[in-house]
C-alpha cells in the first residue's frame, strides 16, 4: 500500500484500506475504485491522506496503535459520556458519575493494552476514519500519544492509567462552551478566545469531585495549556509549579492539534509538528519529553513518498525503533526516472543519505 494525498488521487486509484466512521461502520471498502465523485466526498470530509493499492508496495504492513474495536468503543464512550457531562450541572454528586468514571477507566485500560502491544512508532496520519466531533477524536489521539510517551519515559502502570485518564478527559471542559465558538471558521474574537481559555478550569471543576477519577486527572485538565516559561493559561504556572503529567499531555496535545485538520486551518505533517515542539523545547515544553516523543512518533509514516539527499525518491517501508526519522525506504526513482526493480535501503545504516522532503499539500498549492 502507498499513502497518497487525497487531492492527488486519480480515477484509477483503488482504496488500500477501508474507510470507517466513528461507529465502526464501513463507508468505503478496501479495493473500491475512487471515482471523481468519491474523491470529492473525501475532500469534503477533510480526509487528507488515504492508502491506495500499489503493486510496488503491496507488501507494506501498516500497524495501527489501536484495534478497530478499541477505537470504536473509545469514541462511542466519549460521545455518550461527554454529552452527559455537558448537560449535567451536578454530575459529581449524582449516581451517574460513578458509571461515567468507570466507563472512562475501562476505555483507558483498553487503549493502554493496545498501545503496549504496538511496537512501531505511532502514526495517526493514516487512520482513515470520519469523526462526528473534533473533541472526541482529539481526546483519543492525545491519549494514545500521551501513553506512548509516558511508556518511553518509564512511568509505572498505575501512573500510566492516571496519565491516560488525564489525557482522555483533558478537554472535557470544552463541553461547557458554545458550539458556535468551538466550531467557528476563521479567527476568534478577543471575547471568544477568552471563552475558549475557560475550558481548563471548567474541566477541573467537573473532574475534581468525580468519584474514582484521580485528582491528578483534574489537574491535567487544569494545566495542559500551561507552559514552562509562565506564558500559558489559566494560571501562568512555571516549570516547577506544573505537574509532570501535564507536561506529558501538553506535548501530545500540541502535536495532535497541529497535525490534525481544523475548521480554520489544514493539518501539518508529523515532521512539521515535531519542529513546532522543538522550537519551544526548554521554554514552553519539557526538553526531555520532546526528545522522548521524537523516538515514539512516526515522522514519515509507512507508505509515505519521500525525497532523499542523493536525488532518489522512494516510499517508507517500515519504521526503525527509537529512530523513526531514519526509516527503511523503498527506492522507486533515480535521476528522475522510474527504476525497473525497486530496492530497499535502511537509513539506520545508510548514514550518508538523509530525507530531504516528503509529500505535502504545499507542494501543489
Amino acid at each position: 500500500m502507498k499513502l497518497k494525498r487525497v487531492d492527488a488521487l486519480e480515477s484509477n486509484d483503488k482504496l488500500g484500506k477501508a474507510l470507517l466512521n466513528d461507529d465502526g461502520k464501513v463507508l468505503l471498502n478496501k479495493g473500491v475504485g475512487l471515482s471523481p465523485r468519491l474523491i470529492k466526498r473525501l475532500n469534503e470530509n477533510h480526509i487528507k491522506y488515504v492508502y491506495i493499492e500499489d503493486s510496488e508496495t503491496d507488501d507494506i504492513v501498516v500497524e495501527q496503535p489501536l484495534s478497530d474495536e478499541t477505537r470504536v468503543k473509545a469514541l462511542q464512550t466519549m460521545k455518550e459520556e461527554f454529552t452527559v457531562i455537558g448537560k449535567d450541572e451536578k454530575l459529581a454528586t449524582s449516581l451517574r458519575a460513578e458509571k461515567v468514571s468507570e466507563n472512562f477507566t475501562n476505555v483507558v485500560d483498553m487503549v493502554l493494552d493496545d498501545v503496549k502491544g504496538h511496537s512501531e512508532a505511532v502514526s495517526l496520519l493514516s487512520d482513515v476514519m470520519l469523526f462526528d466531533s473534533y473533541i472526541f477524536s482529539h481526546s483519543l489521539q492525545v491519549t494514545i500519544y500521551s501513553l506512548r510517551l509516558a511508556m518511553e519515559l518509564g512511568y509505572s502502570d498505575k501512573q500510566l492509567r492516571e496519565i491516560g485518564l488525564g489525557a482522555i478527559l483533558h478537554d472535557v471542559g470544552k463541553m461547557k462552551l458554545p458550539e458556535e465558538i468551538l466550531n467557528k471558521r476563521g479567527k476568534l474574537t478577543e471575547d471568544e478566545f477568552k471563552e475558549i481559555k475557560k475550558h481548563p478550569e471548567n474541566g477541573y471543576y467537573i473532574l475534581k469531585d468525580m468519584p474514582n477519577v484521580p485528582l491528578l486527572a483534574a489537574h491535567c485538565a487544569l494545566q495542559h495549556h500551561e507552559r514552562l516559561d509562565g506564558s500559558g493559561y489559566p494560571s501562568g504556572l512555571t516549570d516547577k509549579e506544573m505537574h509532570d503529567y501535564a507536561k506529558v499531555i501538553s506535548v501530545a496535545d500540541v502535536f495532535d492539534a497541529v497535525t490534525s485538520h481544523r475548521v480554520y486551518r489544514s493539518a501539518m505533517l508529523p515532521s512539521q509538528g515535531l519542529e513546532i515542539l522543538y522550537s519551544g523545547a526548554g521554554t514552553l515544553f519539557d526538553y526531555e519529553k520532546v526528545a522522548a516523543f521524537q523516538k515514539v512518533v512516526a515522522l514519515y509514516p509507512s507508505g509515505m513518498k519521500i525525497d532523499l539527499s542523493d536525488g532518489s525518491k522512494g516510499v517508507v517501508v517500515k519504521q526503525n525503533k527509537n529512530l523513526p526519522h531514519r526509516p527503511v525506504v523503498r527506492v522507486t526513482e533515480e535521476n528522475g526516472e522510474t527504476v525497473s526493480e525497486p530496492y530497499d535501503i535502511d537509513l539506520l545504516f545508510k548514514t550518508n543519505i538523509t530525507i530531504t522532503g516528503s509529500e505535502t499539500y504545499e507542494d501543489i498549492e
